[in-house]
């Protein structure tokens, strides 16, 4: 059996790969594609499969997925330019004769109003009419989209957000690429949709969570939509995606990003990683680095 794993230059791409051979995945059979396959030298030297992938460039993908019994599908991050990529990944995976297709959607993808979903809903019905066997992983939201930011969040003893008092359903993006590897190496999940997340929390509580882990006060910033997306543009985010991140916020606002779903720990075996989990290993990570 190969398994093809698209963007696997990238975070959650490589940690499906990791995943899979941590699984006892023997190395010939994982094939990692992306775009920069310099990224990938350390897996070819493991006996890992590498191949150039780019989603904008349709003639690399034919190669890429030649052979491939399974496809991982991540998707891409380009606004607008998502559902284009996508089409071109499932058509080249089709024409390669890939059995199964996995794709990473967002969870509530079929409900959600937020912009992000909207090409992950296009999407998952393309993928459905394609006649391909597939699954459909509806990946909430990452805890490191918080963590990553912890150095800046203690810097100024906030966190922001335009999320009032919205639940979010986050877990780790290690406990969404075990859920990945799963579906792609056992059988009874053809045809699934799963929807993916971890404990709720609100973004009030993550930061009263942040202030018991640091030590110092953290406090939640509700702002609107509008000067959040200022906020994240002066922060250094190119205006497209500040306007998708605190779009994204609004969602979370309206229950898009909850889920009361357990797919996620049905599927991994164990509890999810939970925002005190994260940001204990995230403020472990930023003290060794100093």
């Amino acid at each position: 059996m190969s398994i093809v794993i698209t963007g696997a230059s990238g975070h959650l791409g490589r940690l499906v790969v990791d995943q899979l051979l941590a699984a006892g995945t023997p190395p010939a059979q994982i094939v990692a594609t992306g775009r920069d396959v310099g990224k990938l030298a350390d897996l070819e030297q493991n006996g890992v499969t590498v191949r150039r992938a780019d989603f904008a460039d349709p003639s690399t993908l034919d190669r890429a997925f030649a052979g491939a019994d399974a496809m991982l599908l991540v998707s891409t991050t380009t606004v607008g330019e998502r559902f284009d990529n996508h089409r071109q990944a499932i058509d080249a995976a089709i024409r390669a004769d890939v059995s199964r297709i996995v794709y990473t959607s967002i969870v509530n993808a079929s409900t959600a109003r937020m912009t992000l979903a909207d090409e992950h809903r296009r999407t998952e019905d393309y993928l459905r009419a394609s006649g391909c066997e597939f699954v459909i992983l509806r990946n909430g939201w990452y805890l490191e989209n918080y963590t990553d930011q912890l150095p800046m969040i203690t810097q100024y003893h906030a966190l922001l957000g335009s999320a009032h008092d919205g639940l979010v359903s986050a877990a780790g993006r290690h406990d969404f690429a075990a859920a990945a590897a799963v579906v792609l190496t056992q059988d009874g999940h053809l045809g699934a949709t799963y929807e993916l997340g971890g404990t709720p929390f609100t973004l009030t509580e993550l930061a009263a969570t942040m202030s018991d882990v640091l030590g110092t006060h953290i406090a939640y910033q509700d702002m609107s939509v509008a000067d959040y997306t200022s906020a994240l543009t002066g922060a250094g985010l190119p205006p497209e995606m500040a306007a998708a991140v605190a779009d994204a916020d609004a969602g979370l606002a309206r229950g898009e990003l909850f889920t009361a779903s357990d797919d996620l720990v049905k599927l991994i075996g164990r509890p999810a990683t939970t925002a005190r989990e994260a940001v204990r290993s995230a403020a472990a990570a930023v003290g060794e680095s100093r």
